[in-house]
């Protein structure tokens, strides 16, 4: 049986699409190929690294990458995961299916925390949100 090819997208593939990949990679490897990307690049996210390790995920050798880069893989379907990806996604080939389905950002939620707790906060509940979400992958696509 062939895998689904999933691409994660979302603004800068540093975040949100990453935890997303990864947890697809972790508990969906037998019927998923997870590729993540970002319609601009920003790094990963060493908060987003952090928090997925502490769930026994590691990201820390992904890498944040321009949606560009995976030209020529004909994706079963295209998730956006925040609003600015949505709005700006690109035009997939063929029957490409591209759904959205957005999460809080992180970063932003944590920009004015004080404490590492308090910066962690936002990060670890949006980690479990994606993880609910891809665990329910492939079938909620229909």
């Amino acid at each position: 049986m062939s895998k689904i090819k999933i691409l994660f997208l979302c603004t800068g593939n540093s975040c949100r699409s990453q935890m997303a990949e990864g947890w697809a990679r972790q508990l969906k490897h037998d019927v998923i190929e997870a590729h993540s990307a970002g319609i601009e690049t920003h790094g990963l996210n060493p908060n987003a690294v952090k928090v997925m390790a502490e769930a026994g995920v590691d990201i820390s050798r992904q890498r944040s990458k321009h949606v560009d880069e995976l030209e020529g893989i004909d994706f079963d379907c295209v998730i956006t995961v925040c609003g600015h990806a949505d709005e700006n996604c690109p035009v997939f080939p063929g029957n490409t299916k591209v759904i959205h389905h957005g999460f809080d950002d992180p970063p932003k939620l944590a920009q004015h925390a004080k404490t590492e707790e308090e910066i962690l906060a936002p990060y670890r509940r949006v980690r479990d949100e994606i993880k609910v979400y891809v665990a329910a992958l492939p079938d909620s696509l229909d």
